[in-house]
């Protein structure tokens, strides 16, 4: 599959990236070179690859009315965050939500709103930008939806990196600036359209930035662009 293409970012989604970068790093700070680390290139990426728009092989067989809409009881609703004050548990929901979606049943702009719903109100920690780039363009989006490409996603395990933990014992009170965790998510992408009601599975693993104030549900702060094991 080829790779999203990314939104254009100004300066202040520069400026907001740096920000998700230094609250999450406030905590991983004292792990020498770990800031190298997370922003290196050429290694394994956060990033879910794009869908593709695919169309049905010719060995497959034409496609069903079934397979044209969204099934009852199937990932056709738009996501919506839990409330919860568990990173974890958060983190597992935002990594299903990012790699789910169903062009059968809403549009892309709808699908962008709902995700944006996801994010801290603390807007100067809030990487929209990051979370935008999961999304297929609106180009890419109509092409699938004229095969009734869909996506849903399996989570198979999440935990704060090691890095993280062993920063967090070190100094327990760095997290108290911004309550913003590091969480990294493992699990299964499996993509359909008409005609291929089984499509294909991906592995995915991301590392997401969660924030979780004391007095307030956990929120999304944005998508790390490395993976931290």
């Amino acid at each position: 599959m080829s790779p999203r293409s990314t939104n254009p970012g100004g300066a202040s989604c520069v400026r907001r990236r740096a920000l998700l970068g230094t609250a999450v790093l406030v905590v991983l700070v004292a792990l020498a070179g770990l800031a190298a680390y997370l922003t290196r290139d050429g290694r394994t990426s956060s990033k879910a690859p794009a869908p593709q728009a695919s169309s049905a092989s010719p060995s497959f067989p034409t496609a069903s009315a079934s397979a044209s809409s969204p099934p009852h009881g199937s990932h056709s609703a738009l996501p919506v965050p839990p409330s919860t004050h568990d990173p974890i548990t958060f983190g597992k929901a935002a990594a299903s939500a990012l790699w789910s979606y169903d062009t059968r049943a809403y549009s892309q702009h709808q699908l962008l709103a709902a995700l944006h719903k996801w994010l801290t109100r603390k807007t100067k920690y809030a990487d929209a930008a990051s979370v935008d780039a999961l999304v297929p363009s609106p180009v890419l989006w109509k092409e699938m939806a004229a095969t009734g490409q869909f996506a849903t996603a399996t989570v198979n395990e999440a935990h704060f990196p090691d890095s993280f933990t062993q920063a967090l014992q070190a100094d327990p009170g760095a997290i108290t600036t911004a309550y913003v965790y590091a969480v990294t998510v493992s699990g299964k992408q499996s993509i359909a359209w008409n005609g291929s009601p089984h499509g294909g599975a991906e592995n995915r693993v991301t590392t997401l930035a969660v924030q979780c104030r004391p007095s307030q549900p956990c929120a999304l702060a944005g998508v790390l662009p490395t993976v931290a094991p």
